[in-house]
């Protein structure tokens, strides 16, 4: 009895808690729908998610339908990293400071050798003589002629010098015309113009067949002859001094020819070895024979094999031009003959003399050259030492760069390269005989669609790189195998590749390998370049690489310095890094923001997008005013 009483008391417990947990469940359950009946509900329709808002009105029958919200509302610009940020306000420099190049300063020039030309070479400022302001623009600056019509006028505003109107008049390297200069294709040695010279080489040598791609033109003038050589898909490196003849290289950057303040003295070109296609000089005034050859030395260096050396100008063609020149004829038949000699040692044939121009070809491969050696004394091959590709402050060796060995005499030493275009896809020879032991055929070639993809990132991010014609002078701060000039090949522009002499590997060579051109570089130094001569800058983890080696404000002031107004800028690093390099960006009066990587936001990598503001120094009767810092439309 007293168990079945214990059974029935217990089974009234369970079903008056049945029945209060029902009843909780219903009360929920109405309260639920009938905050929905105001509210947000989630349907399916048409087999995709959307949000249907209800009426909060018994009568309502119609749904309004919103298509859900599934990107990134955390990006990069909401971070909130901490770090250290200065507030840091750089200003701008004096006006007299517009053209200033730090590592070619005339003033500090003086101090250092005139013998080989010593006192023209790089000789950047120590610490504590480095600006902290910046370079301004020359009042009235203009955004420059867009090419191809740039190849042929700049504004006088941009570039305030009429010297070479004078001093070049009757060789028509520039006309001063109103409010602009005219640049009509002439030089020295070369006065039916520019095409018509090259004309007159292609009978001479293919230049059809893209079997020569990068060249080089030593004491390049305004590059006319780089200039016109670009619309036969031939890519020049053209450089002269910064001396008396003002502004040779400006005019040309002014223009969107490729070039840099550059001299053969007494250190390497910063180019590796086996670089270039073709070199060439004309009436560039440089003393081949002279120092035992080191200047024809050093050009073979440089110089591919099978590459070939053009020569217009003193002392070629003397019996026809020898009064005009003021020399007497023996002194230039002496200097031909020694020319000759010296191209000679080099194992170097002389292929065609023709008129004002003589072409010297480089041979294949070193294994002649070796059997012969004895017979030509002078000079000797290099013995181990230096690097043939280390070019940065590196001294010029009176020895013979050996060339990688061959077991045939057909054989092209360091490997044969395709013709242009096939060349720029295609594995350098660099990477495919193992050079890099570190970097394969298929890392360049994932590389070469990394770099594809990130080119389309940056055109959405910068609608001024997605404007074809936009930019013409394009910099690359850390090039590696050169992916992303290689990406933009389609556009009319070209990009100097920088290869930091910090960086883990000297892939340089491997760069001019697929047709395109660039050169060494300390970032803790100043460029040798003018103010004012990329429209674009681009920099994949410098900021990191140099993170401990020198100061980042000076490296922003340096890319500030060469970059344009309303010019802009794209850099990639570590989020940390970006938002210190934006904190003094700013302080440049450059308007900024950091972007997602192109994977996405969970991505540490980000990437800076940045636009120079256009400012000038103030106009001659403004000289007791602040700056000029109006925008141009």
């Amino acid at each position: 009895m007293a168990t079945n009483h214990f059974s029935f008391k217990a089974g009234r417990i369970n079903l008056y808690t049945i029945t209060l947990v029902t009843i909780l469940c219903a009360a929920f359950y109405l309260v639920g729908v009938w905050q929905h009946s105001v509210g947000k509900s989630i349907v399916f329709s048409n087999g995709n998610y959307a949000c249907t808002t209800v009426a909060a009105t018994q009568n309502s029958t119609a749904d309004v339908t919103v298509d859900l919200d599934f990107t990134a509302h955390h990006t990069a610009s909401d971070l909130k990293v901490v770090t250290k940020v200065r507030d840091i306000q750089l200003p701008p420099c004096d006006g007299k400071f517009s053209e200033y190049t730090p590592c070619e300063d005339r003033e500090r020039s003086l101090k250092f050798d005139r013998d080989r030309l010593i006192y023209r070479e790089r000789h950047c400022p120590v610490a504590g003589e480095i600006l902290k302001c910046r370079i301004p623009a020359p009042a009235n600056y203009k955004v420059p002629f867009r090419w191809p019509e740039s190849r042929d006028f700049a504004w006088f505003s941009n570039v305030p010098h009429k010297e070479l109107t004078v001093e070049k008049k009757n060789q028509n390297w520039v006309r001063y015309e109103k409010d602009r200069f005219r640049f009509p294709g002439g030089g020295t040695m070369f006065p039916h113009g520019a095409d018509a010279y090259i004309d007159d080489i292609g009978k001479l040598i293919n230049l059809a067949d893209g079997s020569i791609r990068t060249a080089v033109d030593t004491g390049c003038g305004v590059a006319s002859w780089g200039g016109y050589l670009l619309s036969r898909d031939i890519l020049a490196m053209s450089f002269a001094p910064r001396d008396t003849h003002e502004a040779q290289v400006q005019f040309a950057l002014e223009r969107g020819i490729p070039a840099l303040i550059g001299v053969l003295a007494s250190i390497r070109l910063p180019y590796p070895s086996r670089a270039f296609d073709m070199a060439h000089c004309s009436r560039c005034l440089i003393p081949w024979a002279q120092s035992e050859g080191m200047y024809l030395i050093e050009v073979d260096r440089i110089l591919r094999p099978g590459g070939y050396w053009i020569l217009s100008g003193p002392p070629i063609n003397w019996e026809s031009h020898w009064k005009g020149w003021n020399r007497t004829t023996g002194d230039l038949q002496d200097e031909q003959s020694k020319i000759e000699a010296v191209a000679k040692s080099l194992c170097w044939k002389k292929l065609k003399q023709k008129g004002d121009i003589a072409i010297w070809q480089k041979p294949t491969n070193h294994i002649h050259c070796k059997r012969n050696r004895k017979a030509l004394n002078v000079p000797d091959f290099c013995k181990g030492g230096q690097d043939p590709d280390t070019a940065w402050y590196t001294k010029m060796e009176p020895c013979l760069t050996p060339l990688p060995e061959v077991s045939d005499i057909k054989e092209t030493a360091g490997g044969q390269l395709l013709n242009w275009p096939k060349r720029l896809t295609s594995v350098p020879p660099r990477i495919s005989n193992g050079s890099f032991k570190d970097i394969t055929a298929q890392n360049f070639t994932e590389n070469t669609e990394l770099w594809r993809k990130r080119a389309a990132h940056y055109k959405a991010l910068d609608n001024q790189l997605a404007e074809p014609g936009r930019y013409r002078n394009l910099l690359d701060m850390n090039s590696f195998l050169g992916g992303f000039a290689a990406a933009l090949i389609d556009d009319p522009l070209w990009v100097m590749n920088v290869v930091p002499v910090e960086a883990d590997f000297n892939t340089l060579g491997v760069i001019y390998e697929r047709g395109l051109i660039g050169t060494y570089q300390n970032w803790c130094e100043a460029m040798s370049t003018y103010p004012r001569t990329y429209d674009f800058i681009h920099g994949d983890s410098i900021f990191s690489m140099y993170k401990s080696r020198c100061e980042m404000e000076d490296i922003l002031l340096e890319m500030d310095r060469i970059l344009r107004p309303q010019g802009s800028v794209i850099l990639r690093d570590d989020v940390d890094v970006l938002v210190e390099v934006k904190s003094i960006a700013e302080g440049m009066q450059w308007n900024c923001r950091i972007a997602d990587h192109e994977k996405g936001p969970h991505q540490r990598e980000k990437i800076l997008v940045a636009t120079k503001q256009y400012w000038t120094a103030p106009a001659p009767e403004e000289d007791n005013q602040e700056k000029q810092t109006s925008s141009e439309s």
